[in-house]
């Protein structure tokens, strides 16, 4: 029997991969399947069952490619109403893949129809729980995205689901077994998971909030309090995976179109599509085609595109590191946005000798020589960041919310941005740069960099 998490750090997301006995399953695969295709013709095996815990919100997953490529049935918990063939399982129905059992335990409460799958081993003992998204490490899966499914659904109810599968289900099951979730720190699929990806129920019986000895009614409380409001593309992911969606293959294809820097300039003019930058903050602020937007692909790039970008139908022109074309498309894809049409070749070296613009960046030590103190500092992290210490005279303006409150900027003055580390206020600056800002400031390094100058902050 061989168990393997491969994670994927970008969308703090875990999919499983389980053989025994030359037979193989998947539990919510990513869009792209190769991998899985990969290990199973490694090891000899055939892929017999892919199986989904839920519909996820947060990702697109590969469940239809993996199905269409190797004949394995998909198979959900009950309830589910996909708008393809599945298997619905019976709430304790076993399938038996080589010499070991995975059996379906239907768990309520993220969504309707989220479904645990309960390992046994060889040896007809349990071993481990692949959870999704109803039981994290040190959380629990937040009850708020499925409630406009059904009439008269709300947080309140589905957090009460929850509170009865965590202990009808899961806790009495063996202190020993592995908990496998779908993910960890940083999903906006809960709200305080650890950076573990994997641990026992034992322990988590121990550590876990949402597992103490409480009532139905404070765990309703605990699990609801502070929830911010979910991404904008969390309701067609969740559409995509009900209703399906185009191969990834005829998205790479349609994505994998090489533009000259005329070719380039005729795509957008003619289609409106938004220029997406993927390369490192620095290196986008030293020079960049007017009206890009900065999302570098070395950070969490597939939930800020999916923060920040409204419409996920939104037609896309690439400007990427040469080379890294292929990884970008799939990341997107990844989220759901599909609508990339092609690439500039060469990258921004091939545009030289066209138009550039370009984003002021300077050192902590220079805004504290230089410009400090200044009224118009605005700090783009997180408010429980932001309230944990900030320099006296910031303003913030999460990241997260900008597209709502871009509103109250002024265009006329000078703006000095910072987060913590540099990646988002470059992302913050490249929008504020295309919607015809022209003095903004970015602080290099973030928070972090300006505390270890000595800039007076509220801690």
């Amino acid at each position: 029997m061989k168990v393997e998490q491969i994670y994927t750090g970008c969308l703090a997301q875990g999919a499983y991969y389980i053989c025994s006995e030359g037979e193989a399953a998947i539990i919510d695969p990513l869009r792209e399947v190769g991998p899985y295709l990969q290990r199973a013709e490694k090891d000899q095996s055939t892929i017999k069952y892919v199986f989904e815990t839920h519909f996820h919100a947060d990702f697109v997953s590969g469940h239809l490619d993996l199905s269409k490529k190797t004949g394995a049935p998909i198979v959900y918990g009950p309830t589910a109403k996909p708008n393809f063939p599945a298997k619905i399982a019976e709430d304790g129905e076993i399938f038996t893949i080589g010499k070991i059992k995975i059996q379906a335990i239907h768990t309520p409460g993220h969504t309707l129809e989220s479904t645990c799958y309960l390992l046994i081993d060889e040896e007809d003992k349990p071993k481990a729980l692949f959870t999704g998204d109803t039981l994290f490490i040190g959380d629990v899966g937040r009850p708020d995205l499925a409630q406009k499914v059904v009439e008269d659904l709300t947080q309140d109810k589905l957090a009460g689901m929850l509170y009865d599968s965590l202990r009808n289900k899961i806790m009495p099951l063996p202190d020993d077994i592995i908990i496998y979730p779908a993910h960890g720190a940083g999903s906006a699929c809960g709200k305080n998971m650890s950076k573990e990806t994997s641990d026992t129920l034992g322990h988590q019986k121990q550590t876990n909030y949402a597992l103490r000895d409480i009532t139905k009614e404070q765990f309703i409380k605990e699990v609801t309090d502070g929830l911010l409001p979910p991404p904008i593309y969390f309701p067609e992911n969740v559409k995509m995976n009900i209703s399906g969606y185009e191969s990834l293959d005829t998205v790479m294809e349609r994505g994998l179109q090489a533009l000259d820097a005329e070719g380039f300039e005729a795509a957008a003019n003619a289609t409106g599509a938004l220029i997406l930058d993927t390369r490192s903050p620095q290196e986008f602020a030293k020079g960049f085609i007017p009206n890009s937007i900065n999302i570098g692909i070395d950070g969490s790039f597939a939930p800020w595109v999916g923060a920040l970008i409204p419409d996920i139908r939104q037609e896309i022109l690439l400007v990427t590191e040469p080379g890294r074309e292929q990884e970008v498309i799939t990341r997107l894809a990844r989220v759901g946005y599909d609508k990339t049409i092609g690439y500039l070749k060469g990258g921004i070296e091939s545009w030289k000798g066209k138009e550039m613009d370009h984003i002021t960046s300077i050192s902590p030590q220079d805004f504290v020589d230089n410009h400090f103190p200044v009224e118009n500092i605005l700090d783009v992290r997180k408010p429980t960041e932001f309230q944990a210490g900030h320099l006296e005279t910031a303003k913030n303006y999460p990241l997260d919310f900008i597209n709502e409150n871009l509103s109250e900027l002024d265009k006329d003055q000078t703006y000095y941005i910072h987060c913590a580390g540099g990646y988002r206020s470059m992302i913050f600056a490249s929008i504020l740069k295309s919607r015809g800002f022209e003095n903004v400031v970015d602080i290099q390094g973030g928070y972090k960099a300006l505390v270890e100058t000595g800039t007076p902050t509220t801690v």
